[in-house]
């Protein structure tokens, strides 16, 4: 599967979180990570001219050029586009109801994209409940002593 445009991202993600909310009771776990591309390499040398140049370089210098040379993608030449996931988490029993979704944001794209994906993440989030805390309230009471309804009933 390739990846989406943005607009149809979008689209499977809201339709992706209403399913979850409505039917499927889930979660939906959201990536991204930057897409790196294959690197050609930037200077070919023989081995004798490496080994001559490296007897003479000083050490440090010759450590970063090998760290540079080694991981080319540390820093690269111009800014790279980021990989965008997104996934309903099912597991291989249940494997046929998986949904996946990608898109690639250029670098140029970035800002008008995040305000769109943000959009999107706190529509999918309006519908979630609030968090059952009474039993830790009750807890809490129970430590300091009060212990509200079993105190009052105590002292009528």
């Amino acid at each position: 599967m390739g990846h989406l445009t943005h607009d149809e991202f979008f689209s499977k993600l809201t339709d992706l979180f209403t399913t979850t909310k409505t039917k499927a009771h889930g979660a939906v776990y959201l990536t991204q990570k930057r897409l790196t591309y294959p690197q050609q390499p930037t200077s070919t040398t023989s081995p004798s001219s490496s080994s001559s140049s490296s007897s003479t370089a000083p050490p440090s210098s010759s450590a970063a050029s090998l760290s540079i040379n080694t991981f080319p993608d540390l820093h690269p030449p111009e800014p790279l586009p980021l990989l965008i996931r997104a996934t309903n988490g099912k597991s291989k029993p249940r494997r046929a109801s998986k949904v996946k979704l990608s898109t690639v944001v250029q670098p140029a794209e970035l800002d008008a994209f995040y305000a769109r994906y943000a959009e999107a993440c706190k529509a999918g989030m309006s519908a979630l409940k609030p968090r059952d805390r009474t039993k830790r309230k009750a807890k809490a009471r129970k430590r300091k002593g009060g212990g509200g309804t079993a105190s009052a009933a105590a002292q009528a």
